[in-house]
């Protein structure tokens, strides 16, 4: 029977997680069971994207700690992409594990109709450490699920706002909302039409900003949001003139229209302050936050706004926003707790900050020696993008990068850059070996393009 044959699949597989040590056979057969089942189950095009940016496309991970993560063999990689940024205290950190531990010794989940003290907890927690009076909370399980959510909260709170303006390049989300004032046609165009009232401007210009909204209001069409990042990630680490969001924030106040700023990425230290906005001088209405918020431990995401915007409306009916099965959960949120907690006591933002100017000066130093090579080195605190002449440089560094165990990959909206996000605990000699690793994948990737005539 295929039934017994799942048994005996499943429990070969749940030996491997619980075996202290794989055997060598297990090593093999874990690396050929996914391959194929990532060919036959997941999406044969993972394994096509991995071939051309990586020496070994079968590379499976299997374990990690500290700044280090190691393949099924014990290979060892110092994780520079950290998980497109949620490794922002290292990975499984042990401080955020112990936490996590305990809370699964005497409850995982809850059960959904109850007050559960922990999402009070991490509420509070969140309005302490955020700039302003922002102060109600809701917790969703991936960053597009929040973005979700600030929509429809802009919306709901607007009154009868239909429109939102958002940026060229702007990325939030994979989900139908989220790609809708998301600014990347790739993303977009098969699912069309999406939610049509969204108006595109150009990131960085202000005046842009000012005259879409002043056009929709002049035509009779309500606003509900102006959305944007205060630092455009997944478009190459684009940061915006100084004063950007602080004219924004204005002519948002003018014309009575919603703020939402998207720190999803930029947030929880990444960029030397615990929230971007606040380097800025900048309270938004609404602000998602998620990637580091669960400590790289378990996954949380979710969005905090201003008491104005929590109207009756919401208050008569708790579960007319939103109602996530997982989100909030008691096991995601000691995690969120923990991690608040840690980043306090290690000043996880100034070591970010300082760490990531110390990085970024090396990555220049490199770039000035390949100017053929390297466009362009941004980026604030551990939040870094290389963007190269060409996707070809870009992914052959990236290769070469990897044949170094370094762990990199590009931006999903500008495939010429690749980004640099480690942990802010990794260890300065960490960087300074980065560092080394970089100028040489560099070296080679100038070398074997100026053989070909495809450079300079």
């Amino acid at each position: 029977m295929k039934k017994n044959l799942v048994k005996e699949d499943l429990n070969r597989v749940i030996s491997y997680i619980l075996k202290p040590e794989l055997e060598d056979q297990d090593k093999k057969q874990i690396i050929d069971d996914a391959v194929e089942n990532f060919n036959d189950y997941v999406n044969p095009g993972w394994l096509k994207y991995r071939k051309a940016v990586s020496t070994d496309a079968t590379f499976v991970e299997w374990r990690d700690e500290g700044e280090h993560f190691y393949d099924v063999y014990g290979q060892d990689f110092i994780d520079c992409l950290g998980g497109f940024g949620i490794f922002m205290c290292g990975h499984r950190n042990p401080e955020i594990m112990k936490v996590v531990r305990a809370q699964l010794d005497h409850q995982a989940l809850h059960s959904q109709e109850l007050l559960d003290p922990l999402r009070g907890y991490l509420a509070k927690a969140l309005a302490d450490i955020t700039p302003g009076d922002l102060q109600y909370c809701f917790f969703t399980n991936g960053g597009a699920e929040a973005v979700e959510m600030a929509l429809k909260l802009a919306r709901i709170a607007s009154g009868g706002g239909r429109w939102f303006i958002s940026t060229v390049h702007g990325f939030h989300g994979k989900s139908m909302g989220a790609i809708s004032v998301g600014g990347k046609d790739t993303y977009r165009t098969p699912y069309t039409p999406m939610v049509q009232q969204v108006q595109h401007v150009e990131y960085g210009n202000a005046e842009a900003m000012r005259a879409a909204i002043h056009n929709l209001k002049a035509v009779g069409e309500p606003i509900a949001a102006v959305i944007l990042e205060p630092i455009q990630g997944e478009a190459g680490v684009i940061i915006p003139p100084p004063g950007y969001l602080k004219e924004v924030r204005k002519i948002c106040d003018e014309a009575g229209v919603f703020l939402i700023l998207d720190e999803i990425q930029t947030g929880m230290g990444r960029t030397g302050t615990m929230f971007r906005c606040e380097a800025e001088g900048v309270v938004p209405d609404i602000m998602t936050y998620g990637k580091a918020f669960g400590g790289g431990i378990m996954p949380i995401t979710g969005i905090i706004a201003r008491p104005h915007l929590w109207i009756k409306k919401l208050q008569d009916n708790p579960w007319i926003l939103g109602s996530p099965t997982f989100g909030g959960n008691p096991l995601c949120c000691s995690a969120a707790l923990a991690t608040i907690k840690y980043m306090l006591e290690h000043n996880i933002p100034q070591q970010a900050k300082e760490k990531g100017a110390y990085f970024k000066a090396g990555l220049q130093k490199v770039a000035s020696m390949y100017p053929e090579v390297i466009q362009e080195v941004r980026g604030i605190g551990l939040m870094m993008g290389v963007e190269f002449h060409s996707c070809e440089l870009g992914y052959a560094t990236a290769k070469g990068l990897f044949s170094r165990h370094v762990m990199t990959a590009g931006t999903l909206v500008n495939a010429k850059t690749i980004r640099f996000e480690p942990s802010a605990t990794i260890k300065y000699e960490d960087i300074d070996m980065v560092l080394k690793k970089f100028q040489d994948a560099v070296a080679d990737t100038a070398e074997e393009f100026a053989e070909t005539e495809n450079i300079g």
